[in-house]
């Protein structure tokens, strides 16, 4: 019987995590964001990498870097920040809501070492959000430490 039981919520489990979806679209809702998650990551100098559904590549050059966000570049200076603009994100599992929320990310160069190029990311979102479901946002090639 405890083998059974134990099967069904390993089932059940799988199932909740193989589910778990995240959306992310450009129609927000227009809610304030109050809340605010930082983290200190090194982006790959070269390589675009897709942060909350925005496709982020940089280039350090000189003494400051070009970024691309979805097609639109700017050229930052150590210190400078960029503006992403907010998108919605809704995540679900078994087909339930868990969050649905407007955020927006804002990246300030601090600087490049080698093959990185090193930013202050902030997050701000219009409801709290788990770490866990955060840190589903940040790709592996993204190396993304909470400040």
């Amino acid at each position: 019987m405890i083998g059974v039981l134990a099967g069904v919520i390993i089932v059940v489990v799988a199932a909740v995590f193989l589910t778990l979806t995240v959306t992310v679209t450009t129609d927000v809702s227009g809610k304030s964001l109050p809340y605010i998650t930082s983290y200190h990551v090194a982006l790959p100098d070269g390589e675009a990498v897709t942060i909350g559904s925005s496709r982020i590549a940089v280039m350090a050059y000189n003494d400051s870097v070009i970024t691309d966000v979805d097609g639109n570049r700017e050229q930052l200076v150590v210190g400078q920040t960029r503006i992403i603009s907010p998108r919605h994100a809704k995540i679900t599992t078994l087909g339930l809501p868990l969050y649905d929320a407007d955020f927006q990310i804002t990246l300030t160069y601090l600087g490049s070492t080698g093959t990185t190029d090193n930013f202050d990311l902030t997050v701000k979102t219009s409801q709290q959000v788990p770490t866990f479901l955060l840190d589903r946002l940040m790709p592996a090639s993204v190396n993304a430490v909470p400040a």
